[in-house]
């Protein structure tokens, strides 16, 4: 972060100092909620829990270094207490973001929103210095606390967008106003707490309203081949940017195609130019994310053989998102188990048939949270397309939602063994260790509650003689 005495923090939040000999002393490291991460020159955000309240640790991150604790009340060592630590955490963002003047991006979406974000990142830092969301930190404490690592010299700020509710995004947008608005998508995620995909796009579209308008220099980039993003255009005064592969998209894709690994390749088209592209990441639905990712950085001032080189070295910098691993026996285990709606299932499934080509594929996949009405229904299609595509066992882990995945297979036509329902995480392992052979795929994708992340580990770890060990 920028450097900030504790009595300039204390004025930005409206905090009462405790406890503080100096007032003048200052910030000069991050601001950070967990308590391990505490060093010299830190601010340390004492949050209360459901389990752990941040306060109780106050007395040891000053001993690790930190300046002072922004928190609720006193805690026997200097500290600038607040009413509200989340509404003085944003308060804190805002003031830097502004004081900073970076360009700041932002992105939402129902799918994709973290792949993409690391697309935007791994191409925007070869211009200049960028900071951009962690993983998927893309709430009201995720936001601020990415924010507030920007310094002088960062030229962009990447930051996600997560909403469940009408009015998320609205308040993110406040605590850190964007220049540049992408909108990905409108999908199922969440479906069950928004209502339906029309409450997800009012949701999402809160990123363009949000905007500056095109005079002063705000760029809405939307999704030509979704046609509730692309209605969006008419709730801003931003300037319109369109990707996708529609031939009226200004950044779009032509002759897309998979390698013989899974991995997208095609033709990318910008209004600066064109240049060609093949992946490292797998999947086609990798197109979309990087068409995005393309817009922004042509927005930004990227010629188009600049982007192109970028995407192509670009990697997966997040966790359990298409990890690709292959075992010393040719076992390749795909671990996307970090989270799954419908959009993204649907995906990672093809992308697992276009990996397998002459194998055997296996998709070990469990239930989507958050559909509401639509769980049935939406776990039943996951089962059908599985066999549709011809994937050569499905694995369906877990309780009721399972056990729709595997019926929608059995309704599709899988009536022998393709299709199996096994009761929890370890059942499946037992069950991949017996079956397993030299050469096949393994996808693992399931809602992150359910855990799954622990299968594909359990399989690239071997015993002492060879076996895959089960945890």
């Amino acid at each position: 972060m920028i450097t900030l005495s504790l009595a300039e923090i204390a004025e930005v939040v409206g905090g009462r100092m405790h406890d503080i000999p100096d007032a003048s002393a200052q910030v000069t490291g991050p601001v950070v909620r967990d308590s391990r991460e505490a060093g010299p020159g830190s601010l340390f955000v004492a949050f209360v829990g459901e389990r752990v309240d941040g306060h109780d640790f106050a007395a040891a991150v000053v001993e690790s270094g930190a300046v002072a604790v922004l928190g609720s009340r006193p805690v026997g060592v200097p500290a600038i207490v607040v009413e509200d630590v989340q509404a003085a955490l944003g308060a804190l963002a805002r003031h830097v973001v502004h004081r900073l003047g970076t360009t700041l991006v932002a992105l939402t979406g129902s799918a994709g929103k973290t792949s993409t974000k690391d697309l935007i990142a791994q191409v925007l830092r070869r211009k200049a210095p960028t900071v951009f969301t962690p993983g998927s930190l893309n709430n009201e404490i995720g936001l601020p606390l990415t924010a507030l690592t920007a310094t002088e010299e960062t030229r962009f700020l990447v930051l996600e967008m997560g909403a469940r509710g009408i009015g998320h995004i609205r308040y993110l947008c406040e605590l850190t106003p964007p220049k540049v608005g992408l909108v990905l998508n409108v999908g199922s995620a969440h479906i069950g707490e928004f209502g339906g995909r029309e409450q997800i796009a009012q949701a999402k579209g809160e990123l363009v309203e949000a905007l500056p308008p095109a005079e002063e220099g705000g760029t809405a980039i939307l999704n030509a081949d979704d046609t509730l993003v692309r209605a969006m255009a008419s709730r801003t005064k931003a300037k319109v940017l369109l990707f996708g592969e529609s031939d009226e998209a200004d950044v779009r894709a032509e002759n897309v195609r998979l390698t013989d690994t899974g991995q997208p390749s095609f033709r990318l088209h910008t209004p600066s130019g064109a240049s060609d592209v093949t992946m490292r990441l797998y999947g086609e639905h990798h197109v979309s994310n990087a068409l995005a990712a393309a817009a922004v950085a042509h927005e930004l001032g990227m010629s188009a053989d600049e982007i192109a080189t970028a995407l192509s070295e670009a990697g997966s910098l997040s966790r359990w998102r298409m990890e690709v691993t292959e075992r010393p026996d040719g076992v390749t285990v795909v671990n996307d188990a970090y989270n799954a709606n419908p959009e993204s299932m649907k995906a990672a499934l093809r992308a697992l048939v276009a990996m397998g080509k002459g194998r055997r594929t296996w998709a070990v996949l469990g239930k989507m949270a958050e559909l509401g009405d639509e769980a049935l229904a939406e776990h039943d299609a996951v089962g059908r397309l599985a066999v549709r595509l011809n994937v050569s066992k499905l694995v369906a882990v877990g309780g009721r939602e399972a056990q729709w995945l595997q019926l929608g297979a059995y309704n599709e036509g899988s009536w022998g063994e393709e299709s199996v329902h096994v009761s929890d995480a370890q059942a499946a392992v037992d069950l991949l260790r017996s079956e397993l052979r030299p050469g096949d795929v393994v996808l693992v994708k399931a809602s992150r509650s359910v855990g799954l992340e622990s299968v594909a580990t359990a399989l690239l770890e071997t015993g002492t003689e060879g076996e895959v060990a089960a945890r």
